[in-house]
């Protein structure tokens, strides 16, 4: 490996990729001149800061719908569109005080992937972090580190406002959960969270059923949401669209829009369980109850579906999933369309929030939906059903969300990217590329930009491979961005770092010049929220910040 330093503003650059070494030994072979930010991140009263009209909102949104769209086709028209390439950092990039995780190897990380042509960086905003001290009380200090860090590389970044706790999902390396105050609140008052029929609560996210009461020291949940992305826009307000490009709105688990239907944590789901209906909180039985009354199904209102199984059985031991089960019924229907409808809602509160605070800034606003694939060849679909997405055999589940998020003029964030159908058991009835399929179909229909993720830590060249195929088409439904999972240690390994510095120049060339083995060359199972036991060694992954 060559390092060449051409001027103060220079990074790595990889004459031969053998024998590279991780950002910590770059530490000690690397200096380089510390630019001057070109954003200042001072906090800014929101009282100096007008906020646009909802008909200038509504106007400027039209005007930038047709022009992506006409950019939409433009690019996607040929194979050589480029698709800048994003690494997601670590998810215990802040330390539980708020400050940046070993910011020196941080520094080096960056360096690395600026040398590999990455685009930029992602990073959650934990509001377990943030809003740690008490309500309305921020503190940004240590994502204002990685900022300007990343600026004085030239990276861009996305910002994740992630709503949830971490913890309890695959690949969660570390343990944040909500803030002390908040979990204070749900203490005294259990319902605040999902619960499924057998009482089980989940503390990942606060329940969408209480969203417009407040039950948080007098504001409501969305009001808290709000204030929180509010906070962000003034404390970084010079360096939006320049620096942070996308932010990323939190509407559920692990940042998806979509219930925790199938929660890790305790060995309470494994794949590909079909998972449970999350609708037994109070408010969310008061919200079906109230609607079944107006529909004069009294009888109805009295709680979800009685034959819906449990988490970890297939769609065929049980009679609300089966082939001819209940959910093709009237009753199935009138719960699903119930069910998936508060969760659009859900997700439409936060977003128009999102659009009135980053609207004019300069970064995109995007939502994310998970990649539910097990099950997906069944008629019922159950999975999706059970996390909110009503998508069956017969109707299209997607395309309300597309639209809902085109509506705000929000980036549609889809993962499972990196999965082929021939990875996974036939027992489950997956099809991650028939479901990408049809989530690119239903973007393009909804004239949404469509940008996708990886499901798993995926480093070998089949992965990048398929993600390659997944993200070009000639039709105008290709990726806008890719975001991979995620930078640790396992990333820089010699073989690793070579697949993703091909990876990254072949998404910037439109697939071309792609020499990725087209297999996995693991020889795992690799299943989305699963690696089968039987053929996966224990160990503990050290990450690199």
């Amino acid at each position: 490996m060559t390092l060449t330093l051409q001027s103060s503003a220079s990074f790595i650059n990889f004459k031969e990729t053998k024998g590279v070494k991780t950002p910590d030994e770059f530490l000690g072979m690397v200096s380089f001149a510390q630019a001057k930010p070109s954003c200042r991140l001072v906090a800014k009263s929101s009282m100096q800061k007008a906020q646009l009209s909802h008909e200038r909102i509504m106007e400027v949104r039209k005007i930038e719908k047709r022009e992506k769209l006409h950019e939409l086709t433009a690019n996607h028209s040929n194979s050589s569109t480029r698709v800048p390439v994003f690494v997601m950092l670590p998810l215990d990039t802040m330390t539980m005080g708020g400050n940046l995780n070993r910011p020196r190897a941080m520094n080096a990380s960056l360096m690395a992937l600026k040398s590999s042509g990455a685009e930029g960086v992602m990073v959650d905003a934990w509001w377990g972090l943030v809003e740690k001290d008490g309500p309305l009380k921020y503190n940004w200090e240590g994502y204002a580190e990685l900022v300007k860090m990343c600026q004085e590389h030239g990276l861009k970044l996305q910002v994740v406002m992630s709503f949830h706790q971490c913890g309890g999902n695959v690949g969660d390396s570390c343990s944040i959960p909500l803030p002390p105050w908040v979990l204070e609140e749900i203490s005294k008052n259990p319902d605040l969270v999902y619960t499924d029929r057998s009482g089980r609560r989940n503390p990942e996210y606060l329940s969408l059923g209480c969203d417009m009461l407040p039950v948080l020291k007098g504001r409501t949940p969305i009001q808290v949401y709000t204030d929180y992305m509010r906070s962000f826009r003034e404390r970084f307000n010079d360096c939006l669209g320049n620096v942070i490009v996308e932010i990323q709105a939190g509407m559920g688990p692990c940042g998806e829009l979509r219930y925790p239907a199938y929660p890790e944590s305790n060995g309470t789901w494994r794949f590909p369980g079909i998972g449970e209906f999350q609708c037994y909180d109070k408010y969310m039985g008061a919200s079906f109850a109230a609607v079944a009354k107006a529909a004069g199904k009294d009888d109805w209102g009295q709680g979800g579906p009685h034959d819906s199984g449990q988490y970890n059985q297939f769609p065929e031991d049980t009679g609300f999933f089966q082939t001819d089960g209940t959910w093709n019924s009237e009753y199935g229907q009138f719960f699903l369309e119930w069910y998936s409808g508060k969760l659009l809602e859900h997700g439409d509160r936060i977003l128009a929030a999102g659009e009135s605070i980053y609207q004019g800034t300069g970064a995109k606003l995007s939502g994310k939906v998970a990649g539910i694939h097990w099950h997906y060849n069944t008629r019922s679909h159950a999975a999706e059903l059970t996390s909110g997405y009503y998508n069956t055999r017969h109707r299209d589940g997607y395309l309300p969300i597309a639209r809902m998020l085109a509506k705000h003029g929000v980036v549609m964030n889809f993962t499972c990217m990196e999965m082929r159908d021939g990875e996974q058991p036939q027992s489950a009835n997956c099809s991650p590329e028939g479901l990408v399929r049809q989530v690119k179909t239903a973007a393009r229909t909804a004239e949404v930009e469509l940008a996708g993720e990886n499901a798993l830590e995926r480093y070998d060249g089949g992965a990048f491979s398929q993600v390659l195929a997944t993200s070009m088409s000639d039709s105008g439904n290709g990726l806008s961005a890719f975001t991979f999972l995620r930078m640790n240690k396992r990333l820089f390994e010699p073989e690793n770092w070579r697949n993703l510095v091909q990876f990254v120049k072949s998404m910037s060339e439109g697939g071309r010049n792609a020499n990725l083995p087209e297999c996995d060359s693991s020889r795992t199972d690799l299943y989305v929220r699963f690696i089968k036991e039987s053929h996966t060694k224990k160990a503990t992954e050290v990450a690199v910040v």
